[in-house]
């Protein structure tokens, strides 16, 4: 489950409290994005808080790709009860039924007449007792929590197509492409940048990392930067990336998560690209990572045997 508090400020800025903290998804934008497309507030005038228990008694924190699946979703709790209660404070202002109060574009108006108020004058009006309906205290805050009733998962497919080197053993991607379904996506730069993240994690893992060790004293000789290698920009090939949208009904955004995706439909794709490629030379099987030097002893290996 996550905790969310929404707080519409006297001044018509909106403070986002959220249980999910953010690692560099983006999180605070598609929050922001939740709650401007909501309220009708300029992202610009939403501020998200994260990671703060002392505002926040409690949260998922981070992990499972659910930030935007569960913690999204509390957001939308949070801001349906602050619409609510903006309704019945506008009723109060525009003398009308609350029943007969919609909040659109930004301003909450009287169905059928051009009458409304915008909402940053509702939020004004939420901190002066005088101007609230009987037995409703001043303020605009409102808090929700969202527990998924069952567990949601992306769907996706990669295929990867690679040339190798026969002389040197260097694997060069020459294609990758990537089709998922994360459900309905609130942000589609973040959902291309996880996924163009998590890819280039695979083929990191895939190509590049390895944790060496000295087979006599145990001692890790890949313990940096310097002699574990990752992936840098000029390795990266480009991206094929796509999206097929069905929207989940286990929560109200219909996110299904995208935050594991990439990196585990790399893996297998490259792997599965790498063998395919050999296996004409005779290597009937290769390990990860896929080194120029170990790619080269496969195919030299493969070779002395069928010579013999």
């Amino acid at each position: 489950p996550d905790t969310a508090e929404i707080r519409a400020n006297a001044d018509g800025s909106v403070t986002v409290l959220t249980g999910s903290t953010s690692m560099g998804q983006g999180n605070e934008t598609a929050f922001a994005q939740i709650v401007s497309e909501r309220l009708g507030v300029p992202p610009g005038r939403i501020e998200v808080l994260w990671g703060d228990s002392d505002a926040l008694g409690a949260g998922r924190g981070n992990g499972g790709s659910g930030a935007l699946s569960v913690g999204g979703s509390a957001i939308v709790r949070a801001t349906d009860k602050i619409v609510e209660r903006g309704r019945l404070i506008a009723a109060r202002l525009l003398e009308a039924a609350p029943a007969d109060i919609v909040l659109r574009d930004g301003r909450f108006t009287v169905t059928g007449t051009d009458k409304g108020l915008a909402f940053a004058d509702v939020a004004r009006a939420a901190y002066q007792p005088r101007q609230l309906p009987p037995g409703l205290e001043p303020g605009f805050s409102e808090t929700a929590a969202f527990t998924p009733p069952a567990v949601t998962f992306p769907n996706g497919c990669q295929v990867c197509e690679v040339e190798i080197d026969e002389e040197t053993g260097a694997v060069r991607i020459v294609r990758h492409t990537v089709v998922d379904d994360v459900g309905r996506m609130v942000n589609p730069m973040l959902v291309k940048g996880q996924i163009h993240g998590g890819v280039v994690q695979g083929l990191g893992q895939a190509l590049f990392e390895e944790l060496v060790y000295d087979a006599e004293t145990g001692q890790l000789l890949a313990g940096s930067f310097m002699d574990y290698a990752m992936p840098r920009a000029d390795d990266v090939p480009r991206f094929e990336v796509d999206s097929h949208e069905v929207p989940t009904r286990v929560n109200p955004l219909g996110a299904k998560g995208v935050g594991e995706a990439g990196t585990v439909g790399a893996l297998p794709a490259l792997a599965n690209a790498v063998n395919d490629a050999l296996a004409p030379l005779g290597v009937r099987h290769l390990d990860m990572p896929f080194t120029p030097a170990r790619v080269w002893r496969a195919i030299h290996e493969a070779r002395t045997r069928s010579a013999r």
